[in-house]
This record gives C-alpha cells, sequence and structure tokens, in this order.
C-alpha cells in the first residue's frame, strides 16, 4: 500500500496494483499450492518456471476452503468458479511485461494488471485547531436525515419497528476506521479481514453516515441499530475483501464498496477516468459471490467525469479473459449491485450556494466529478455531508473530530447504504422477504426524489433518484411471496371485507382497486383452502393484492 500526501492533515490512503491471473479450470489445482505444485505438474511447470524467474509466487485470490456454494435464484452462476482466480505478488515495474508472458501459456485463461484502488472522495480537508471539551448536537447541520426532497426521510424510517436497520449488518470495504470515536460507540464490530490503517478519516465518516449513534451529542446514522463492520484492503487483494465481507454476511446483509479505480480514460491528473470496481472480472466475480448469498452490494460509481455508456468500456483491458463483458452495459450480465452516483446537495446547505468546483448548487442535479450512464441506479448527496472524522468541524481530540464537507461518491454511497438497511431491518421486523441486491436496484429506480437537470449537467446524465424512506418501505414490503398454504378465508356479508389466513404469515385482508377484483381473489382463496393447494401473492404487512393459485 502507498499513500499520497494532502494538505497535511493525514495522508489518504491508496492501494497498490494488482496483478491477477485467470487459469483454465484443469490448471487451477496445481498452481492453488504454490510454485513447488506448479512444478511438479507438466501443465502448469512452464508458470512455475516463469514466476521463478521473475522472483514472483503465485497464491489463491479467494479462500475458497469453506465456501458454502452460493444460491441465487436471480441468476446462473455457475460460470463464478473462484478457484480459478489468483494473486500474483511480484514488483510493480515488473507486472505488465510478466502479464504479457503469462498471457502466452496455453494454462493461462486472463492475466492483466489492475490499477491502484482510492477511496472515492473529492476533498481532503485538514482538521481544525479547535479544542472540543464537550461535543455539541450537529443534527441540524445533517439536512440528508431531512423529509424528500432535501433528505431521504429518515425520521419516517426510525418511527417504524426496525427502522434503524436492527439486525441489518452492513461492512465497509476500503481502508481503515477509527473504532474509538465517541460518535460510534454502540454497534461497530470491528475488522473481518485485514488490517485496520491509521489513515482511517474516511471509513469513520462513512461508518458515521451509516451508524452514528442517536445520544444528544454529535451526529447520527441512518441506521444506527445495523452492526457495522470492516474489510479491509490492506492486506488482501480489492476482491478478496470483498469475498471475506461476503462470508462474514448472511442473506439480507449489506456490503458497501467505498472505492474506485483509474478506467481505460484515466491517465490525466487527479480521479478523472475513475470508474466503479466492478469493470474489473475478479471483483465482478467477488460481487456475484456476494449477491448470489442473498447480500445486498452498495458500489461508489466513481468520481471520474465518465459516461459509463461510452463504447470505450466495451473493450476489454489488456489481458482480460475472452468471456468477459462490459459489466456496465445493461444489456449484458450484470453484477447487480446498487450502484451511487453523486448529486448536489440543496443550496445554501451550510450557507453555500456553489461547489468547490464553481458550479452552482442544483438540489439532485449531478456533481460535476460524478460518473454517470443507465447502469447507475441512485444518488446520495455529493457534497457537504455533517459526518464523524477529518475535524474541520469540529477538532480536539481525534475521537471527537466531525466534518461537514465529507464529498464524492463516497459520502454518497453510504447514504443510500443507511436507507437500504432501514428498509431491511422493517422487513425484517414484520417478518416479510428482505431485499436481494437486484430488488432494491428495482425499487431504488422506482421510487425516490428524481434527479433535475443543471446547466451542463442535464438528467439524462443518469445518476437515479434520491432515496425516500417514505417511499422505499411501502413498496419493498409490497412483494411477491410464493407457494404458500392458505389456511383460512373470512368475509363480511358483502365479501367486501375479506380476509385470508397465510401459514407462517398470519391473517390479511384482501384489497383491490374494484369490488369484482376482491370477489375475484377471495374465490380463488375458498378454492386453495379446500383443494390445500398453495399460492402465490402480492401483499404487505397488511394487505393482499393479488393473488394466483399455483
Amino acid at each position: 500500500m502507498s499513500v499520497r500526501p494532502n494538505d497535511g492533515s493525514q495522508p489518504e490512503v491508496v492501494g497498490a496494483p494488482e496483478l491477477v491471473v485467470i487459469t483454465t479450470a484443469s490448471a487451477a489445482p496445481s498452481l492453488a499450492g504454490g510454485a513447488e505444485s506448479a512444478a511438479a505438474s507438466e501443465e502448469v511447470s512452464h508458470v512455475a518456471e516463469l514466476l521463478r524467474s521473475e522472483s514472483a509466487t503465485i497464491t489463491p485470490l479467494f479462500d475458497t476452503a469453506s465456501d458454502a456454494t452460493p444460491q441465487s435464484a436471480e441468476r446462473d452462476t455457475s460460470d463464478d468458479d473462484l478457484s480459478r482466480y489468483f494473486l500474483v505478488d511480484v514488483a510493480p515495474a515488473q507486472m505488465e511485461s510478466l502479464a504479457l508472458r503469462l498471457n502466452e501459456d496455453a494454462s493461462i485463461e486472463a492475466a492483466y494488471v489492475k490499477p491502484p484502488a482510492e477511496p472515492a472522495t473529492v476533498l481532503d480537508i485538514g482538521p481544525t485547531d479547535q479544542s472540543a471539551p464537550a461535543t455539541p448536537n450537529f443534527r441540524s447541520r445533517q439536512h440528508y436525515l431531512d423529509a424528500a426532497p432535501v433528505g431521504i426521510d429518515a425520521d419516517y424510517a426510525w418511527a417504524i419497528a426496525g427502522g434503524k436497520g436492527a439486525s441489518v449488518e452492513v461492512i465497509d470495504c476500503e481502508w481503515g476506521w477509527n473504532t474509538n470515536h465517541e460518535d460510534l460507540a454502540a454497534n461497530n464490530t470491528g475488522l473481518v479481514g485485514g488490517t485496520n490503517s491509521t489513515n482511517n478519516n474516511h471509513g469513520t465518516a462513512v461508518w458515521g453516515e451509516i451508524g452514528g449513534d442517536h445520544n444528544a451529542t454529535g451526529i447520527r446514522g441512518i441506521a444506527p441499530d445495523s452492526p457495522l463492520g470492516a474489510s479491509s484492503f490492506v492486506g488482501q487483494s480489492t476482491s478478496g475483501a470483498i469475498k471475506k465481507a461476503a462470508d462474514n454476511l448472511g442473506a439480507g446483509d449489506i456490503i458497501l464498496l467505498e472505492i474506485h479505480r483509474r478506467g481505460p480514460n484515466g491517465g490525466g491528473g487527479g480521479q478523472q477516468g475513475y470508474i466503479a470496481i466492478e469493470w474489473w472480472p475478479d471483483d465482478f466475480a467477488a460481487i456475484r459471490y456476494a449477491v448470489a448469498k442473498g447480500i445486498v452490494v452498495v458500489e461508489a460509481a466513481g468520481n471520474g467525469w465518465e459516461n459509463l455508456d461510452a463504447a470505450i468500456y466495451n473493450t476489454p483491458a489488456a489481458g482480460f479473459p475472452t468471456s468477459w463483458k462490459n459489466p456496465f452495459k445493461t444489456t449484458n450480465p450484470s453484477s447487480d449491485a446498487v450502484v451511487v452516483g453523486a448529486g448536489d446537495p440543496p443550496t445554501g446547505t451550510h450557507g453555500r450556494t456553489i461547489s468547490p468546483w464553481n458550479q452552482p448548487y442544483v438540489d439532485r442535479a449531478r456533481c460535476g466529478f460524478s460518473n454517470w450512464g443507465s447502469r447507475v441506479d441512485a444518488q446520495g448527496w455529493g457534497w457537504e455531508v455533517t459526518t464523524t472524522g477529518y475535524g474541520d468541524l469540529q477538532g480536539g481530540n481525534r475521537n471527537q473530530w466531525y466534518t461537514d464537507t465529507f464529498s464524492g461518491t463516497s459520502s454518497a454511497s453510504p447514504i443510500v447504504t443507511g436507507a437500504l438497511a432501514c428498509t431491511q431491518g422493517v422487513l425484517k421486523a414484520k417478518g416479510m422477504p428482505l431485499m436481494t441486491s437486484a430488488r432494491a436496484r428495482t425499487l431504488l429506480r422506482q421510487t425516490g426524489s428524481p434527479q433535475q437537470s443543471a446547466t451542463g449537467r442535464p438528467a439524462s446524465q443518469r445518476i437515479g433518484n434520491r432515496p425516500s424512506l417514505r417511499q422505499l418501505i411501502p413498496a419493498a414490503l409490497k412483494t411477491w411471496v410464493y407457494g404458500r398454504t392458505l389456511t383460512h378465508c373470512y368475509c363480511l356479508a358483502t365479501s367486501q371485507g375479506a380476509w385470508a389466513f397465510i401459514k407462517d404469515i398470519g391473517w390479511r385482508r384482501l384489497r383491490s382497486g374494484t369490488a369484482d377484483g376482491i370477489s375475484n381473489m377471495f374465490t380463488i382463496c375458498c378454492n386453495a383452502q379446500s383443494t390445500s393447494g398453495t399460492v402465490s401473492l402480492l401483499m404487505d404487512d397488511r394487505y393482499i393484492y393479488a393473488i394466483m393459485q399455483a
């Protein structure tokens, strides 16, 4: 890992380049045992010889020893064989030439170099010099919590059982977190993989947005009852960190990917050309692994000023497998991660009407730096997020540091993550099916406060809607439930007051837009009861809206 200097507060973490190898299925077992095993295998002995000549070592990219095979109702994952992925440890200056030589071998399907990953943040503000003996209440500065369209209407969710994210675990994948921060004491569970970095402002800010403690001081997290974990990119690859997170979570939990990486249009100054990490095959495979387990994955779109629909992303990078397809193209197989862009806050936030890049704020318009495109599902605030860390709002002891300038798709993604955690918590509390990552994407696209246009930043440059929990939660509660047994039916004399009892769910009232609709639904219920057949239902925690006998 390396660091880049900033204004003197803390160096920001930057990952290291990675040389990834994908083998043929037959070669994988021999390489999995390392150089000695490879040398003993005729198929890959020449690979072992090449690695020795470069003083390089090869290890499995993913720990597959204890994997339970992910099951997905949404896609066939038979092509996601993680045992074929390997990481080559060699000096960065040797990676490109070694990848070229590895790609000449018949046992190697692909060998490619990934540029260093970086946090998807824009500003890197240093701490103030002030002392902070007592932290005030900063809730009044957290307008992203307010009612829609300004915020996500967090108060609406908090008033519902489970609406603070109860029992929904969230793991943040990046580098460093201050686990001793005064506003992160209640629910942080520490690291599940990798090594924590002392460069921890970014992760601390992310955690604060999602799970900051609810008390009389500091900030309030969107989902304070969600246990917060971390999987660090220090000591493990980006895709390995994603898989480690997935192996520590269950269906309905959430992984947040707080990074981006230089894409084919990169190479200039700053973060221009940086893109969402799913474009690289091993990261895509790791995300699919998590999604197949029923985990919701949230991914920063990146701060690269890029149109992800551009034709350049259809061309694979050097060394990519021939089977690779551009995941940003919506007609290709999708990772089903929720991809998040960055939108402007309302004008006047914290007294400011213009971004640090001299673009006037237009609420919910695309931030100038944010990537956009048909693959982007939703947006969060990309400027002026008040949260834990950095110390520009309050300095003193670093366990009391707060900021009101956290920015980028890095600040936007935790807002969407928190909204999803609140929604999952409500579903859990009501015994309803939890959202898959694919369903979360669909509901975020169908609900929320619409994207707006600004000069040079039209709404056609899609970053999606800002979540509204007042819309998202009712939409999530209304879901199809399949193969259930209906045991009792009841109706009033007119049949317009009709109820059905579903095994393991309970009573629900029939609801339809027409009188005939209720009568027809009740007839199906009676038939299902009399024949002991199963039914499929469109329902929420109170009503049945449609019913079909299986």
